[in-house]
Order: C-alpha cells, then structure tokens, then sequence
C-alpha cells in the first residue's frame, strides 16, 4: 500500500509523463478525430491523366466516361507523347490513360484496340478503385457497341481492351511500402524522443538562461547537429540493408535524397525543440512528441493512400513534418525524380521550413522576455529588501 501511495503521488505531481492527461487524450483522438479522418475506404476522385493522341469524338467520350466516375477525377489531357511516368511527379497522378492514334478508327472498322494504362503502384490499394472503375467503362462500351450490331449502327464491334502497366512497384514488394514506411517513422521519433527534451534539461542546468540572455536561437539548433547526423546515417544504412538484404527499388539519387534531408531533419528537430520547451522536465517533454510525429505517418500515404482522404484531411496533413518526408520518399525513391522533378514540392517545403523557424524564434525571444521581467522582477524586490534592511538598521 505505501508503494501504491508512492506511485500515485509522483503519477500526479507533475514529475514525469502526465499520463492521467495523456491516456484520455489518446482516447478521444483515436475514437473521435481519427473516426473521422479516416472515414473514406474508397479512392473518391482519383486524379486521372490522360494522353490522348487520337483527339477523336470517340476519345473525348472515353474521357467523358473517366471523368463521371466516382473514384476518378481527369486533372489533365495531353495531345502529345509524353513519358508517363513524368506526370506522377508530386502526386500529380495515381493512373495515366494513354489513348493510341486510330482509336476511334479500329473501333469503326471492327479492329482490336487497346488502351493503354499506367498505374503508380506505389501503394496498391491507391488504384484499386481506379483498376475496377476502368475496366467497368471499357466492359460497358464493347457491351454497348456488340449490342448495337444489326441496327443502323452495325459497322460497331466491340472490341476495346486495357493494356495495364504497374509502375515503381510491380510486385506489390512490402520493403517499397510499409517496411521503408516504418524506417523513416520510427527514425524520426526516436530522434524526436533524444531531443525533446533538450530544452527542459538545460533549464534544469541553468545552462538555458545563460543562452537566453547572452545567444541566439542558433545556439540550441546547433545542439541538433550530431543527433540528425546520426538519423542521417540511420536511414542511409536502412536503406542499403532494404536495397541489398531486401528488395527496395531505389529510382533515384542517392544525393538528392540526402540533399533533401538536410533541411527536413532540422526541421523535425526545430518542432522538438520547440514542443518539449515549456515541459517541466524531459519526461513529460517525451509525452508531446505525439502532437506532430504520428499524424505524418498516419496521413501522409504510408498507412492508407492519400487518396481515401477529403481534400482538407490532404491539405490539413501538411502541418506533419512527415506528410513531406513521404512525398520526398515516394518521389525521389519510387519514382525516380530528380531535383528539379520535386522543385514545386521542396519551395513549397521551404516555406512550410521558413515557418517553423519563425515559431522557433518566437518562442525564444518570448522565453527571453520572461527571463529578463523575472530578473527584474527579482532585482526589485531584493532592493526593497536591501532599503528595508537599512531602515531596520537606522
């Protein structure tokens, strides 16, 4: 009993994780805000590019047909050749649609044509939807076509077919999806846990005072150097384990990867910083890492494609330093993407960066405006003390 009675007092006095606090909150996200987002099993509007090198009637139909499903949504129609794996980029695409030239002849004079698609099998569950509603539209024209063989349009036959490609991973491999997911996951939130509670640690020391008052915000952010290099060196071994033990598709380059992550490495560690700062002590510090690390992994296409989300679950998941890590994954890993391929996502990151930093800064100099009220604060009373003292003394 009096180690039952020991517990509960460190349990609510504020020493370590507040897990009264936390257990609840977990709930409640979970059965409630998770419910929600994660609401859609389905791909609703998928978005669709088309090449269509025909630009025929029958082609703009086909489109027509592509564009009223409920799981498609055409972003774009190109009349020219193009590499479709170009358009994948970014997430512009999860299918690519190529209509051949003489589409609309061989559908006129009774000769097999196929209709070429390409799917970016990145995660399989992303097309599945798109798979099923294609071959529904293509089984529904030949129906309609064979149907109208004897009446006034009986030059019709019906004999339009799907020539499918899967792309960036044709076989489903588990080390291109969930494995390499959880590498960069847990990666960055055991990085997150060492930092932290890096702040907490040095208020405890007295050493923040001394950087408040006389330093700058890049006195703490230097101290993340040797914990992103060792995260930095953490993935790169990851993933020569998975290219080499495994069966990784790595695309694209290697540098551009690592080019990359020095920026989003600074910046997973510049939300640590900035979430474990007003934390009492480094274990309750530890507790936060929940409000930023998760919901990246959670949203950002590694557990549930992208594409089973509203448009503001998609756009919310951007507040995640992780949402931008996938995005960088799957298109310089998977998709082979060079640095002027991804040059949208990065500025766009850059700004999301610039951001944080801003924050960052915020908190310092408001922490510093604390800290000098404070001492202050303390300097007045211990003159009114001092005078006071003095008038005893008289």
């Amino acid at each position: 009993m009096n180690s039952l009675r020991d517990e509960l007092n460190f349990l609510f006095s504020g020493q370590g994780m507040p897990y009264e606090k936390v257990c609840l909150m977990v709930a409640m996200v979970i059965t409630v805000i998770m419910s929600v987002i994660l609401s859609g099993n389905i791909a609703k509007d998928a978005k669709v590019a088309v090449i269509d090198l025909d630009n025929s009637a029958y082609s703009r139909e086909l489109i027509n047909h592509i564009e009223a499903s409920e799981f498609m949504k055409v972003t774009a129609v190109l009349n020219t050749p193009q590499d479709p794996k170009d358009l994948f980029y970014q997430d512009r695409a999860s299918a690519v649609v190529y209509f051949p030239q003489g589409l609309e002849k061989a559908r006129y004079t009774g000769v097999a044509a196929n209709i070429g698609v390409f799917y970016d099998n990145t995660s399989s569950a992303a097309t599945s939807n798109i798979k099923e509603a294609l071959n529904e539209i293509v089984g529904l024209d030949n129906a309609a076509a064979n149907g109208d063989v004897g009446s006034s349009n009986d030059s019709l036959q019906g004999q339009l077919s799907l020539a499918a490609r899967n792309l960036f991973n044709p076989q489903d491999s588990k080390d291109n999806g969930e494995t390499l997911g959880f590498l960069l996951f847990f990666g960055a939130m055991f990085f997150t846990f060492a930092t932290i509670g890096m702040i907490p640690r040095l208020r405890l020391s007295h050493q923040l005072d001394e950087v408040l008052l006389n330093g700058t915000p890049w006195d703490l952010l230097v101290r993340l150097l040797p914990y992103g290099f060792c995260l930095l060196v953490s993935w790169v071994v990851g993933l020569a384990v998975l290219r080499v033990w495994g069966d990784l598709t790595f695309s694209g380059s290697l540098l551009t990867f690592i080019f990359v992550q020095l920026f989003m490495i600074p910046t997973i560690g510049a939300l640590s910083l900035f979430f474990g700062w007003t934390a009492a002590n480094p274990g309750i510090a530890s507790s936060r890492m929940i409000l930023f690390i998760p919901g990246g992994f959670i949203l950002g296409g590694m557990t549930a494609p992208t594409t089973f989300f509203a448009d503001w679950v998609v756009k919310l998941s951007h507040v995640f330093p992780l949402t931008w890590e996938f995005h960088f994954q799957r298109d310089i890993i998977a998709r082979g993407a060079g640095f002027g391929d991804i040059a949208q996502t990065f500025g766009a990151f850059l700004i999301y960066m610039g951001i944080v930093g801003i924050l960052f800064c915020l908190r310092f100099n408001a922490s510093r405006k604390e800290l000098l009220a404070k001492q202050a604060d303390e300097a007045r009373q211990h003159k009114q003390m001092d005078r006071l003292a003095k008038e005893l003394a008289e």
